[in-house]
């Protein structure tokens, strides 16, 4: 972990209200995991006061390249979203437990709902150095939030998208398009409620799986306790484990839902 100033190379809104930066940050570039994220200063100045959370989205690590994917949803984010090439941005990290490797044999799966992509996309990155292609299951409300699908099959992995409305690919939820392509390990990031069906899935079919989760956090480096979320240990006993420093990645078979 550590503190350094990267420089913006490109930023690029998506779609309205969505953006990829990628900073020069060869440290973080070296060092990041699938999974981990880096605590962002948005602004210059101490207002907003707190850092903001955001996925490790993409790494060149020969460039010393790092790109996040993030949502404007608040005044942090839009400050964010208003930095041009050029502009240095204080971050921390890479923080956090990231995904875990594959087995060596066995069928691979990622499912993302939204923005969930977006640490997956690391993940699918890594993935292809080893000659490990999974089935990407991308779920969003409508096609133009199906995002990275062309880059994703680029990598060589396949896509199976699925939407709400039905633009595009399945009618329906991701999970259940999921459920008709059962695969040995699965990885999944996205909204809740999609998180909670897919580990419903995964318990039923005793399928290996971790997701990656999302909370509002503060120090980012576990001392103030205000993303503990509930999770399981052995047998029944519960206990509240810090997504910014246990997670954001858990076991499947870990979190509690509500």
């Amino acid at each position: 972990m550590l503190i350094t100033d990267a420089v913006v190379i490109n930023q690029e809104e998506i779609i309205p209200g969505f953006f990829r930066m990628t900073m020069s940050a060869g440290e973080v570039a070296k060092n990041a995991r699938p999974g981990q994220f880096l605590h962002v200063r948005c602004a210059d100045a101490l207002d907003p006061l707190l850092r903001r959370p955001v996925s490790i989205h993409a790494v060149d690590r020969e460039k010393g390249e790092v790109a996040l994917f993030y949502r404007v949803a608040g005044r942090g984010t839009a400050l964010l979203a208003a930095r041009e090439k050029g502009d240095r941005i204080n971050i921390l990290g890479p923080l956090g437990r990231g995904f875990t490797r594959p087995e060596s044999s066995g069928k691979v799966s990622v499912a993302a709902g939204g923005i969930g992509i977006a640490p997956l996309y690391f993940l699918l990155q890594e993935l292809s150095l080893i000659n490990t292609y999974a089935n990407v299951f991308l779920g969003a409300a409508t096609k133009k939030q199906l995002f990275f699908s062309s880059e994703i099959e680029a990598l060589g992995h396949s896509v199976f998208p699925a939407t709400d409305d039905g633009t595009a690919g399945y009618h329906g939820t991701v999970v259940e398009l999921f459920t008709q392509n059962l695969s040995d390990t699965v990885y999944g990031c996205g909204p809740a409620g999609m998180l909670k069906s897919l580990c419903r899935i995964l318990e039923q079919y005793k399928i290996r799986g971790e997701v990656s989760l999302e909370e509002r956090m503060g120090c980012g480096v576990g001392a103030c306790l205000s993303c503990a979320c509930k999770t399981v240990s052995a047998g029944e006993n519960y206990r509240y484990s810090r997504v910014c420093v246990e997670g954001p990645v858990f076991p499947a078979g870990e979190v509690v839902w509500a």
